[in-house]
């Protein structure tokens, strides 16, 4: 088993619902075990795009599954929840992203890890941390990159214990 960092986040429809059921899907899976989730925090979008505010989480999980067959489970997912890719940085009902995939470097077409992009996103980092034990591998560099991080969107915590039923 390999311990695998997920970022969640939705801002079309229902966006508790479509975490919880994004939640729930990757937590039925044989090789996946949720082992810790972050609060939901609403965020903030980037990119420029006029659209709602997002809701995210972090997720920290053990799997059996190698990294692109995780990447094409979260991609079934986003099918169910009917994630279209029309727009870069665009409105989603679900977006699932690997941030670590234990302490592996990946660079692929269809998938980097760690994920790039997230040193500049603090709706990455600051639900990553939360989900974090603080002896985890990668909680020391996680904080360093959120200390000098250039994002400064507004975020804030939406729902806390609620999510903690979410694998139930």
């Amino acid at each position: 088993m390999i311990e695998a960092v997920l970022s969640l986040g939705s801002n079309i429809g229902d966006r508790l619902s479509n975490l919880q059921t994004a939640v729930r899907m990757l937590n039925s899976q044989q090789a996946v075990t949720i082992t810790s989730i972050s609060s939901v925090y609403e965020t903030e979008p980037v990119g420029g795009v006029e659209q709602q505010a997002f809701y995210n989480i972090a997720i920290i999980l053990q799997t059996s599954l190698d990294a692109q067959q995780l990447l094409d489970l979260l991609h079934d997912i986003e099918q169910h929840l009917h994630r279209k890719r029309l727009i870069h940085w665009g409105p989603r009902t679900i977006d699932l992203d690997i941030i670590y995939y234990g302490q592996e470097h990946i660079n692929t077409p269809t998938l980097t890890v760690p994920h790039p992009e997230m040193g500049n996103r603090r709706f990455v980092l600051i639900p990553t941390l939360e989900a974090m034990s603080k002896d985890d591998v990668h909680y020391q560099a996680v904080q360093r990159l959120l200390d000098t991080t250039t994002d400064h969107n507004w975020l804030k915590k939406k729902y806390s214990s609620e999510v903690l039923g979410w694998t139930k």
